[in-house]
């Protein structure tokens, strides 16, 4: 059973994920999704690969560069390009609908319960974050939103396969060879399609060692502690804690306003990030075959 100090570490990540999208929109030049995504993930991982000096045995490579794409190369390429054609809200709760994809991936993959409580507790938090972050001005872009689509299914097939596929190193060593590969895998996409970067101000590099450093080696590490000790349903269920960060932050340092429906739904989220790993633990309490809806 999952200990409070896991969750509240794992917690820890989407939490600061939530940050991304002000910094994007507010510290980052525009119009370079892929590029961005390289220079947050490659440097970040080339920097960890050298403090654990471990290179994947020739058997974990296809495993490494599947889950170096899913979590990192198309995640993060679609969460860029939905951060800059949809309103931030917008965004955030087309990726809600993750924990619900995680459920029934990790039945499919590992087994895993599919209870009426966590199928429950994904919708009232994919509402929660609806109330949250969308309002009457929210644009639908379409290219947005199939890349916030996308982005929440690759992340799931992320979650659930970085829990099925644990290789016998230090969990440093794990999200330093996810990082890289992510980002070599992006890089001639990205010097293929997209314009040479313009020069980058103080700002634009501050933004990029933030999301490199912080954003990315210090969460993933997180992250990926949480999915080695957690189940996927309930580890996913706290990627809700994304959007909220977002409207705090937008409260906080862009002086906008909250609403009673936002306020509602921020309760409703931390309700569902509740109920999420109380049903975790109801689940781990149930003998093999009973696990199922």
């Amino acid at each position: 059973m999952a200990r409070p100090i896991d969750i509240l570490a794992t917690a820890l990540a989407p939490a600061i994920w939530g940050s991304t999208y002000i910094v994007t929109t507010e510290l980052l030049p525009p119009g370079h999704p892929l590029t961005l995504a390289v220079l947050r993930a490659l440097p970040a991982g080339l920097l960890l690969l050298a403090v654990v000096r471990q290179l994947p045995p020739p058997e974990w490579i296809g495993r490494i560069l599947v889950l170096g794409a899913l979590n990192f190369a198309v995640f993060w390429s679609l969460l860029f390009v939905a951060a800059y054609r949809l309103p931030g809200g917008v965004a955030a709760t087309l990726g809600a609908v993750q924990p619900l994809l995680v459920l029934f991936l990790a039945r499919a993959a590992l087994g895993s319960p599919v209870t009426l409580l966590s199928v429950a507790a994904a919708l009232a938090g994919l509402c929660g974050v609806a109330l949250l972050v969308a309002g009457p001005a929210a644009a639908l872009d379409p290219v947005g939103v199939f890349a916030g689509l996308g982005g929440a299914a690759a992340m799931a097939g992320g979650t659930v396969f970085s829990r099925k596929w644990q290789p016998p190193v230090p969990l440093l060593t794990f999200t330093a060879w996810q990082l890289t590969a992510g980002g070599l895998l992006l890089l001639p996409l990205a010097l293929l399609v997209e314009p040479p970067l313009p020069a980058l101000s103080g700002q634009n590099l501050a933004g990029l060692v933030y999301l490199g450093l912080i954003g990315a080696a210090l969460t993933y590490y997180l992250w990926f502690r949480g999915l080695a000790r957690l189940e996927p349903g309930p580890a996913s269920a706290l990627g809700f804690l994304s959007p909220a960060t977002a409207v705090v932050l937008g409260w906080g340092v862009l002086g906008e306003t909250l609403s009673s429906a936002q306020i509602a739904g921020a309760l409703v989220v931390i309700a569902s990030v509740l109920a999420a790993q109380s049903a975790g633990r109801r689940a781990a309490r149930l003998p093999h075959s009973a696990r199922a809806v």
